[in-house]
């Protein structure tokens, strides 16, 4: 009777910690196997696109979304926000002088490149119809801009809001020239 009494716990152990092995073994595996880490790799077709995801997916803002890799700032904007984006189109980042881009997405120029594209976002999510002619909006990178009306148009500083799109997360506004700070 002794022995069953020192044996039976000792049999528990080693199946306690044999199931916690293979369980530490199956997670190591998954952890292998998992996607990369961030909200931007979150899949997921049925909801309404992030931020992020709206300018992934148009062919106009092909050098807004390598910036935004260059500067890490992907998952940033990939977040719950509410975030308003005045997205540059690719000709707008043409309009810059040759060389600017490339500039900037040089690893060295990181801050700098981050500074710009801050500028370009405000932490809340803002309609068009909610801007006034004079509006100060404060803007991430901590500088301000100005929202200007002209008839029916729109404009932050001197880029024309060409589009709207409702993100999941805040706005995306298309302007037509990149905001320098």
């Amino acid at each position: 009777m002794r022995t069953s009494r020192i044996l039976l716990p000792a049999v528990f152990a080693v199946l306690a910690l044999s199931a916690c092995s293979s369980a530490a073994d199956s997670g190591a595996a998954a952890a292998d196997a998992a996607p990369a880490a961030g909200q931007a790799n979150v899949q997921d077709n049925e909801s309404v696109k992030d931020v992020v995801k709206i300018a992934v997916a148009s062919k106009d803002h092909t050098t807004l979304v390598a910036a935004l890799q260059a500067g890490d700032l992907v998952n940033s904007l990939a977040n719950a926000g509410p975030f308003t984006v005045f997205a540059p189109t690719n000709a707008a980042f043409d309009k810059l002088p040759k060389g600017t881009v490339n500039d900037l997405l040089k690893p060295a120029n990181k801050e700098k490149l981050r500074l710009v594209l801050q500028h370009h976002v405000t932490t809340s999510a803002l309609d068009l119809d909610q801007f006034s002619d004079g509006q100060v909006v404060s803007m991430a990178d901590g500088t301000n801009a100005t929202i200007h009306k002209q008839g029916a148009d729109t404009f932050i500083n001197a880029a024309k809001i060409i589009a709207s799109v409702r993100g999941s997360n805040g706005m995306v506004h298309v302007i037509d020239a990149v905001l320098l700070p």
